[in-house]
């Protein structure tokens, strides 16, 4: 899983020097910086939340949301000898955990450094480092596709992400994607009470930048409404099938980020898009 901001409105100072601000940012410069930023924090990223995370468990969120539990992918005992394609994959934690199910899974990630700590983890799970808008496979070569906080948030054209997806799917096959609620893009990135009260419009898509003292941008993170997003998959070539919004659960004290179990019981923090390829004329 590669989530770490969840910003929310987010603006002032950002960690290492950086300035945080909303403004524009296309696809180059996203995908620039992502790459950038996680080759950077792949490190403390993993040393932070490895434990939390595990190394073959598939979490969707900091809600702790088990694929194990929730089934999003379809069932379980299901998943063997199935093609699996996990986009902005980290250390492959997911992929793991999907080839002990017999699955064939592939990691892919944008960052070099969040693969070389999968292959410190180990395993057999394929490792791709690609753009997730330019997969670098033949269409039609896998049957699922998920991702978990990866990817999607950080990307500018999120349609190309989508519909590329649905290239290198079978027919009727399904993708799976969690992101940072866009509820909480109105609200500030804290834990505490603080970060009970709207403080941006919630209609607003400007992206959140944290840039340089050069004003080059090195994380980018984009806001999409809940309607936007739906209005993707489908513009992507996809059905969506469910959206599930995972409470927090009791068993649940850490805090992550903005995520809390504070924030959890009243606001929800992650949307979970469950989706099929469609199959309609193109």
């Amino acid at each position: 899983m590669n989530q770490e901001h969840g910003h929310d409105d987010g603006t002032g100072d950002a960690a290492d020097g950086a300035e945080a601000t909303r403004r524009d940012a296309g696809d180059a410069e996203s995908s620039r910086a992502s790459r950038g930023w996680w080759d950077r924090n792949a490190d403390e990223y993993q040393n932070e939340h490895g434990s939390f995370l595990g190394d073959d468990r598939f979490v969707w969120g900091p809600e702790g949301l088990d694929e194990a539990e929730a089934g999003l992918l379809g069932p379980a005992d299901a998943l063997k000898g199935l093609d699996v394609l996990e986009i902005g994959a980290g250390a492959a934690q997911c992929s793991r955990w999907l080839a002990a199910r017999g699955a064939r899974p592939v990691a892919l990630d944008l960052s070099h450094r969040q693969l070389q700590h999968a292959l410190r983890i180990g395993g057999d799970v394929p490792l791709v480092e690609a753009d997730a808008g330019a997969l670098p496979f033949r269409d039609g070569s896998f049957d699922l596709a998920c991702s978990a906080y990866g990817a999607v948030p950080f990307v500018a054209d999120p349609v190309r992400v989508f519909r590329e997806v649905r290239r290198v799917l079978r027919p009727g096959g399904r993708w799976v994607f969690s992101v940072t609620h866009p509820i909480r893009w109105a609200f500030p990135d804290e834990p505490g009470p603080e970060g009970l009260s709207v403080a941006a419009s919630y209609f607003d898509r400007t992206p959140y930048v944290e840039q340089d003292e050069e004003g080059r941008a090195v994380y980018v993170e984009h806001h999409r409404t809940i309607g936007d997003r739906v209005r993707d998959v489908v513009a992507g070539g996809f059905r969506l099938v469910d959206l599930v919004e995972p409470e927090w659960p009791a068993w649940n004290s850490q805090e992550w980020g903005g995520w809390s179990p504070l924030r959890g019981n009243l606001i929800p923090g992650t949307a979970i898009f469950v989706c099929e390829r469609a199959e309609r004329a193109e």
